[in-house]
Formats: structure tokens, C-alpha cells, sequence
């Protein structure tokens, strides 16, 4: 009997098949396995590589496999994964798939419609439009969001009846403040599910009104808004211009704040900072929490890399986690762009990742300086400085000029690139991270006490400023 319904999967992969691009089948669908389907429940179990793979079937192609299961299986087949969490131990984890709530149950041999979902703003049955995938449970805490995290927390317990309303969290793109005002409604709505919890967008918001104002159904926009439980916005700094939609907002915001209703709000600067804020808006966001997120420090990034490794089975090697922790400028985003293009490279090229990969994808990923200095610039100018040629840098010898070259090298490299040590160490003659900490401490005590040699290093450090 499986064998059937294995066929019948079959046939579910060759509808998916048609909707998709020959690369993205063989990416994202040829790796799942069929593993059983119970006829009592109509339930369907697939297995599928990592946590990191299922998600991104759940954000990218739900729809569609759920239209290709309904034409091939001629039934509503629920939906279940088996991730793979240990692939060495044999460990799994079955975990039950997201139905979409709009998708239409289209009739045998038809097309999938895969046109995104629109935000419901009828009265019932609301969307809260929350990531799921954004939880406290992976949100990483450290010295740069501790106060805020704390704070979440706290909200998430007990919505609208804490000091911290409203709460106002700002901070640099990238620093995570989206993942935590995520968070807290997501804990909202495991802890309160009676209550309406709505997250939206700046824009999001701002488009509605003016698409209501164009109806003539402003009220009805405002009503809507003011049956909200828990209100979140997310970048509010780009309602710059939009004074309509401020004045309205504000009508919004103070109902709820009379009710006692959580107000939630995000943007990438403080509320002294936003030119369109009244005065009297000021006052009531100040009555609240206003709370700074900074952007991760090395170490927390450091964290965050080896958490989402974990989580999406992963397995990258410390040093190259240094360096990608070193050079995504301190951005979660950056840090989450250059772990996922790493998973997905080493999946479709079935390979582990390397620095030589790490180095190829940030490149791609993460915006750096203009003209950053490599190993091979640095190189260049300190054997041009001392007049020795580049090749014996490289070499094995141990002469006492091409030592000094050699160690001088390394220690700019670590101090003007973000290679790790044993990055650097192979670059510049195959060595290991150990000479590389030898050279730098060799050097750093040398200048403590030889002002010539200062001046050398100096001269030398002047010539990258003029190469940039």
C-alpha cells in the first residue's frame, strides 16, 4: 500500500515539478524523502535534510506543494516533516506543516494559484502577520540587547498592564529589532490566544489608509485598528512625509493607550530624532520605554552563528565562524544572508564549507569597505619597505632578514584585514595559527622599546592610507 502512495508523491513531484525552475526542483525537492502516509488521517510524512530546509519550504513554496498534494493524492492531505537534527546519530524530529489559511482547493489538473496572501482587515479571524520563525527561543541574548530582550519579555507576560506601554525600540538596521518586536507577539499569542495581536509595517500601514482614504472608509480603517489588542509597528522613521497618516495613527494610538492596549513600536532612530513627531506624541511615547538595541559585538555574533549552525545543521569549522562574525560589520542580517548562501551552497554543490567558500560568499553578501586591504597588499609593501623579494617571504627559510619581513607581515595583516590567525598564517607561507600569535607578540614587543622601528611601521602604515 505505501508503494502506492509513494507513486502518488510522485506524481505530487512532477506538478511541483512544472512550477519551478530545473534548479530549484533539484534543490529543494529531489532531497525529500517519502517516508509514510496514514490513510486514516490523510496525514503525509516527508523527510527532509535540515531544520534550515524546512523552513525554507514553509516561506517559499507551501502553497505550491499544498496545490500539488490536493491534485495528487485527490484528497486534503495534512502535512508533516521529519527533520533531520544529528545526521550522525540518527536523530529526528517530526514537526507538523503550516496550511496556508487562504489557499484555494483547486480542482484536479488546474494550475496553481500562487499569488501572495493579502492583510485581512475584517473584524474576525485576524492574521496577526507574526513570523513564527522569529521566537525568544532563538533570539540570542547578549550585552547589546539584554535590556530590550528583558523588557520583551516582560510585555510578552503581561501585555498592556506593565510600566513599559508603549514601548518604543530603536537601533541601526540589521541589530535585530524586528526579530524581537516578532517575538514578543509571538509569545503573546502562545500565552493570550484570545487576544488580537497585528503586526505591521510603516508602509504597510501607510498604504491602508491611503487606500481607505480613496474608498472614503477612513473610519472604517480606524475602527478596525482600534479593536487591536497588541499593535506592532515596525520602522515608523519612514512616516517622514506621511503627516496624514501620522495624524490618523495618532487618533488610533490614543484609544488604545486609554484602553490599556499594548502599542508596540520600532524604528532606526530615537523618538527626539523623528522630524514628523508632535508633541504630544513625544510625551506619550516617553510615559512608556524607550529602549536602544546596539548592533552585536564580535562575541554575541559569534554566538548567533553557532546557534543558527545548530539549528539549521550546519557545520562550520571556528575560524571560519570568527571571520564571518569579524566581517558582517555587525549586522544579524549579514550574519543570517551569509550563513544561509553557505547552506545553500553546500547543498546544491554538495560540499562542506571552508574559508575559501566563507571568503566567496561574503564578498557577495556583506558590504565592506571600498578598497580593503588584502594579505598580498600588505605583503607587497613590506617587502618593497625592506627590499626583499616576495618569494622569500613564502619560503622556508629562516634568515633573519626574511623572519622580520615575514613576522611584519603578519602582524599588519592582523591588524589591518578580519582574517583569523590561521587564515593569515597560510596565506603567508602555509604556517599555523601559533606563528602567527608568535610574530604579532614578537613585534608588539619590539616597538615597546625601538623608536626606529616604530617609525619604520609607520611609514609603512602611512603608505596603505595613501593606497586607499
Amino acid at each position: 500500500m505505501q508503494n502506492s502512495h509513494k507513486a502518488l508523491w510522485d506524481n505530487c513531484l512532477k506538478l511541483i515539478r512544472q512550477n519551478v525552475t530545473e534548479q530549484q526542483y533539484k534543490t529543494w525537492f529531489e532531497p525529500i524523502v517519502f517516508e509514510s502516509y496514514s490513510e486514516s488521517d490523510a496525514t503525509l510524512l516527508l523527510q527532509v535534510p535540515s531544520a534550515y530546509f524546512c523552513e525554507y519550504l514553509e516561506q517559499h513554496y507551501i502553497r505550491l506543494m499544498y496545490w500539488a498534494l490536493t491534485n495528487g493524492f485527490k484528497a486534503k492531505v495534512r502535512l508533516n516533516y521529519r527533520i533531520v537534527t544529528d545526521s550522525a546519530h540518527k536523530l529526528t524530529q517530526d514537526v507538523e506543516a503550516d496550511k496556508p489559511a487562504d489557499i484555494d482547493e483547486p480542482q484536479p489538473g488546474t494550475r496553481a494559484n500562487l499569488s501572495p496572501t493579502v492583510l485581512d482587515t475584517a473584524p474576525c479571524d485576524l492574521n496577526p502577520q507574526l513570523n513564527k520563525y522569529q521566537t525568544f527561543d532563538n533570539f540570542i541574548e547578549g550585552d547589546s540587547n539584554k535590556l530590550p530582550r528583558t523588557v520583551g519579555l516582560a510585555i510578552a507576560e503581561r501585555p498592556g498592564k506593565s510600566t513599559f506601554n508603549p514601548f518604543f525600540l530603536y537601533g541601526p538596521s540589521g541589530c535585530g529589532k524586528t526579530h524581537l518586536v516578532n517575538a514578543i507577539g509571538v509569545r503573546i499569542k502562545e500565552m493570550f490566544p484570545q487576544k488580537r495581536v497585528l503586526y505591521v509595517s510603516a508602509r504597510l500601514f501607510q498604504v491602508q489608509f491611503t487606500d481607505a482614504s480613496r474608498r472614503n472608509t477612513v473610519n472604517d480603517f480606524i475602527n478596525f485598528y482600534q479593536t487591536i489588542d497588541v499593535l506592532i509597528i515596525d520602522d515608523v522613521q519612514e512616516w517622514a512625509t506621511a503627516e496624514k497618516t501620522v495624524n490618523t495613527f495618532f487618533h488610533v494610538f490614543d484609544h488604545l493607550f486609554r484602553l490599556g492596549k499594548q502599542i508596540i513600536l520600532a524604528s532606526d532612530r530615537p523618538p527626539v530624532d523623528l522630524d514628523w513627531l508632535t508633541d504630544r506624541m513625544l510625551t506619550r511615547f516617553s510615559c512608556g520605554l524607550i529602549a536602544e538595541m546596539e548592533k552585536p559585538d564580535v562575541q554575541l555574533s559569534i554566538d548567533i552563528l553557532s546557534a543558527k549552525c545548530r539549528h539549521d545543521g550546519l557545520k562550520i569549522p571556528a575560524d571560519v565562524i570568527q571571520f564571518i562574525a569579524e566581517s558582517a560589520n555587525g549586522s544579524v542580517r549579514d550574519l543570517q544572508g551569509v550563513v544561509n548562501s553557505l547552506l545553500t551552497n553546500s547543498i546544491i554543490y554538495n560540499k562542506s564549507v571552508d574559508m575559501r567558500l566563507a571568503e566567496r560568499v561574503i564578498k557577495r553578501a556583506v558590504k565592506v569597505d571600498n578598497h580593503p586591504l588584502t594579505v598580498d597588499d600588505i605583503v607587497e609593501k613590506v617587502c618593497g619597505h625592506f627590499n626583499v623579494p616576495q618569494q622569500h617571504v613564502f619560503s622556508k627559510s629562516r634568515k633573519r632578514d626574511y623572519v622580520l619581513v615575514r613576522q611584519v607581515s603578519m602582524y599588519l595583516a592582523q591588524k589591518y584585514t578580519k582574517m583569523p590567525a590561521s587564515r593569515i598564517g597560510q596565506l603567508i607561507g602555509g604556517r599555523d595559527h601559533s606563528t602567527v600569535l608568535h610574530s604579532c607578540s614578537t613585534i608588539e614587543e619590539r616597538l615597546k622599546v625601538d623608536k626606529a622601528f616604530q617609525a619604520e611601521l609607520s611609514s609603512i602604515e602611512n603608505s596603505f592610507k595613501l593606497k586607499q
